[in-house]
């Protein structure tokens, strides 16, 4: 069968070769047919069910909810809504969306109800998908969202929730929807350019902008995935998946796991450390991602217990930055290697990733793939005529980047098509990425610039610091002076002043160190300085 747009049939077309479209649905047939033996596997929590589903069942229960979702009236071009953690039912959803040219549209279930409805109506979602704990948003976000016409909640393991109550708009479960209306769908038969998935950003610098994500740019993100010196994922790898689905794609590993052949293991909303654990040790997890938060919470319970994970070999990090000393901590407690990345939302996410013969150095965030290119510029836009050894603003561009953002037809890149990440950047002779800060988060004192990125590296290697970040506080002779907010009881007020004198300039000093029993995080895991600024960012003297 010939896919995307009619053929000709004149072979000189396509130089020769056939017509093959790089549709995600391919991903999961391929798995089915080549590793019937691996595995998608749900954990239900510490002591909770664990329901598992080799790839030709998993195959076939996606295909025959593309029927099903087909007889709600769902067809090639509409969007549906998921609200939902991990699972094997929220995998199965996304692939039966992908095969019939359906869209997904992630949503964080940490956001507020208001947030969500604006997405919701923005993107014309038609069906919303939930995990069963989301009943009450969902009544909600039906009674906000005239366009939804069906409710479905997906399947978890452990999930007793009673369904909501949505009115005259009808409510499926995911396995009564299967027995009733599945049935086998042809899968394909659209170009790989339509859209597969609908991402927004965190909002954290402004409103929440929407990134759309094609079939063939997830296709070749996946491809990259795969190489040696990224994840490296083989089949017999077993991949715990900590990061959630609606984090840009999960960061592809729904994609790249079947593409491998490998397990890959959910833990639903269940990612305090016991049960990380548990499942880390009866799965016999290999590889382990997320963002540091979720390790160190893992770390905790194996110090507070003396459990040991001896399967585990690697975690990839993402998100903020990471202290030398957290690195550290979990190569030696967990006796792994830690690669870090880098990545964004608008970049489909892959940016850069370390790779394995480097990993444990905090210090950078490795190189990008082939695919992605990567330049640093000055305030004004122009090209830094020195790419090595010199600080910049990052930008990037290549085949998965942002070209637009939803609904916007205004590009989000100049001519060049370079998209201005919003990151300060250094890149070192070997080519290797490291991020200094952010632009947005530079302090302006006295009329001269402060990078918190630097001071929180200082400070955030230093004993008993678990998260640390540095913000500009209004000031009435100063405009801005540096806060630096601390989680983390270890170092006292004069180490960490002692740490930082002769490592920056002494006008950059703190002028207040603040201590929080937990840091606010934002919904990609990153540390929500907007949160932090409301709360101390006022000028104590004057109450601006």
């Amino acid at each position: 069968m010939h896919e995307g747009r009619p053929w000709t049939g004149d072979v000189r077309e396509l130089g020769g070769l056939q017509p093959y479209e790089l549709t995600l649905d391919k991903f999961l047939a391929h798995a089915a047919k080549w590793h019937p033996r691996g595995q998608v596997v749900t954990g239900g929590g510490l002591g909770g069910p664990v329901v598992r589903a080799e790839y030709p069942a998993l195959r076939e229960r996606a295909n025959c909810l593309s029927g099903a979702l087909a007889s709600l009236g769902l067809a090639k071009g509409n969007r549906i809504a998921v609200l939902a953690w991990n699972s094997q039912g929220h995998m199965e959803l996304w692939y039966a969306a992908f095969g019939m040219g359906v869209s997904c549209h992630t949503l964080n279930p940490r956001l507020g109800v208001a947030q969500l409805a604006d997405m919701i109506r923005q993107a014309d979602d038609r069906l919303l998908a939930i995990s069963p704990d989301q009943g009450a948003v969902a009544e909600e976000l039906v009674r906000a969202c005239p366009g939804i016409a069906q409710v479905l909640v997906l399947d978890e393991p452990g999930a007793d929730f009673p369904p909501p109550d949505c009115g005259a708009v009808p409510v499926w479960t995911q396995r009564r929807l299967l027995a009733e209306r599945g049935t086998p769908f042809a899968w394909g038969g659209f170009s790989e350019r339509e859209e597969a998935g609908l991402c927004f950003t965190s909002g954290t610098t402004g409103a929440p902008k929407g990134v759309p994500y094609s079939h063939r740019c997830n296709y070749l993100v996946t491809l990259s995935l795969l190489q040696s010196d990224v994840m490296g994922i083989n089949a017999r790898d077993t991949i715990l998946a900590a990061v959630p689905m609606f984090h840009a794609n999960g960061w592809g590993l729904p994609f790249a796991a079947p593409a491998a052949g490998a397990r890959l293991v959910f833990s639903g909303r269940h990612n305090d450390g016991a049960s990380l654990a548990a499942l880390i040790r009866g799965e016999g997890v290999t590889l382990a991602v997320g963002v540091p938060t979720v390790w160190l919470g893992l770390i905790e319970h194996l110090e507070a217990t003396g459990e040991t994970l001896p399967s585990l070999r690697r975690v990839l990090l993402g998100g903020s930055g990471v202290p030398q000393a957290l690195i550290d901590r979990i190569e030696s407690r967990l006796g792994v290697r830690v690669q870090t990345s880098w990545g964004m939302t608008e970049l489909s996410p892959l940016g850069t990733v370390t790779p394995p013969a480097d990993a444990g150095r905090a210090s950078i965030a490795g190189r990008p793939p082939v695919g992605v290119d990567l330049r640093l510029v000055d305030a004004d836009g122009q090209e830094l005529a020195k790419q090595r050894g010199v600080e910049g603003h990052l930008q990037v561009r290549g085949a998965s980047t942002v070209h637009c953002y939803f609904g916007q037809e205004t590009p989000a890149t100049d001519g060049q098509g370079w998209f201005d990440t919003g990151d300060l950047a250094t890149i070192d002779a070997e080519g290797n990425l490291a991020i200094t800060g952010r632009a947005k988060d530079l302090i302006k004192s006295g009329g001269e610039w402060i990078n918190p990125g630097e001071i929180e590296a200082i400070v955030g290697n230093l004993p008993g610091i678990s998260l640390v970040a540095v913000i500009g506080r209004a000031h009435a002779k100063w405009t801005e002076r540096p806060v630096l907010v601390i989680e983390g009881e270890g170092a006292s007020d004069e180490a960490i002043r002692a740490a930082l004198d002769g490592a920056v300039p002494r006008w950059w000093m703190p002028d207040a160190i603040e201590r929080v029993e937990q840091m606010p995080l934002a919904m990609t895991g990153k540390i929500d300085k907007q949160a932090l600024r409301r709360r101390f960012g006022t000028d104590p003297a004057t109450g601006a």
